[in-house]
């Protein structure tokens, strides 16, 4: 999501952007872009190979789009198989006299699972060590990094950023009314209901919240946990309370009706669902992991707690429903602290990283950390 927002936004400045990937972003699918241009990596099926060959694949198009398009610059996103593929592709680009830089962004699975394991961290070593910048996601996921891996250059921590013009809060009263006629609370939760997101969590911090205050919870998303967190949902008697809406395009629209946004996670490296929520003036109740205390403020935006502590997300999400003034102060707060992240304040920092890697790749200096 954020390599698309990212050239999206780059494109509104005017410069090419060149998406190389297996599938067409969705949200490239919704409006027409004069300067973006979607190259999409064709993998072969040989009977020859239980899996097919996708990084052999990326690397290729790669090097035919560089050739052909005449790029400056790479920036991958995701070590693996990205980065790996990027090093690849130079190396074809430097037998014919030609060459160019990379830059590889972290964003946290890629370091936090894949990359731990022992079948894959040669390689993800390499690849970051190999790539003209780094930066990462967060400045959690940052020291990750380097405690994780023998990281030999300095890491750029770069934030995720939202579209305060696509995510904000709107009046949806009609919406709102339709799920809470008695003017109950609603609580919202998105994800990709994996076990890294403890959905379950969300099930039960909202049981303890429902006998307090009177509420509605909003489950967005689909995946793995989703029928456990049903099934749960279901024998705790609050199912009614609850609706499953699977995946949402409109996301905004539902967190324009939210009072609080809860995210249990066992590990975030950045959280962009909670910034997304903060944005539309939705504050929040998440875990201490990762990289979440670096976007919600303890006791202003929301409250951190430890993963799995039922009792203190409860207790935190009851103190700031219980009273609406309170719960005023607290929505403020959130999107204040959203506009922080606004992408006219994030976008300049990656332009500024641009220019220096591609000045000191030509002039054959190694970019200062």
């Amino acid at each position: 999501m954020l390599a698309t927002e990212l050239g999206l936004a780059l494109s509104d400045k005017g410069y090419e952007v060149h998406f190389i990937t297996y599938e067409q972003p969705v949200r490239l699918n919704q409006s027409f872009h004069p300067n973006i241009y979607f190259h999409e990596v064709k993998v072969p099926t040989y009977p020859l190979f239980d899996f097919p060959p996708y990084e052999t694949a990326l690397a290729s198009a790669m090097v035919n789009v560089i050739v052909n398009q005449k790029l400056d610059i790479l920036h991958l996103h995701y070590a693996i198989p990205h980065a790996s593929a990027a090093y690849f592709a130079r190396q074809i680009l430097k037998k014919t006299g030609r060459d160019i830089p990379f830059i590889t962004t972290l964003h946290g699975t890629d370091i936090t699972l894949v990359g731990r394991d022992p079948t894959y961290e040669p390689v993800v070593t390499f690849s970051i060590n190999e790539s003209d910048a780094i930066t990462a996601v967060s400045n959690s996921l940052r020291e990750e990094t380097y405690k994780s891996f023998s990281i030999e250059k300095e890491i750029h921590v770069i934030p995720n950023f939202v579209d305060i013009k696509r995510f904000h809060q709107t009046d949806k009263d009609h919406f709102k009314q339709m799920l809470a006629p008695d003017g109950e609370r609603i609580l919202v939760h998105v994800s990709n209901f994996r076990a890294v997101k403890r959905v379950k969590d969300v099930i039960r911090v909202f049981e303890q919240i429902r006998k307090e205050i009177p509420s509605k919870l909003l489950m967005i998303g689909d995946g793995p946990d989703r029928q456990s967190a049903e099934d749960l949902s279901r024998s705790l008697g609050i199912y009614n309370d609850v609706r499953f809406l699977g995946k949402q395009e409109q996301i905004s629209e539902i967190l324009s009706i939210a009072d609080l946004f809860i995210l249990p996670s066992e590990t975030e490296s950045f959280g962009l669902s909670a910034l997304e929520a903060m944005a539309c003036n939705v504050p929040l109740i998440s875990t201490n992991a990762g990289g979440l205390p670096e976007i919600n403020i303890e006791g202003k935006t929301g409250y951190l707690s430890d993963v799995g502590d039922i009792a203190s997300m409860s207790a935190h999400a009851i103190y700031i429903l219980g009273d609406d003034e309170r719960l005023h102060q607290f929505k403020k707060a959130a999107i204040a602290q959203a506009r922080r992240f606004e992408k006219q304040h994030i976008i300049p920092l990656y332009e500024k990283l641009y220019c220096e890697v591609i000045a000191a790749y030509k002039s054959g200096k190694v970019l200062a950390g």
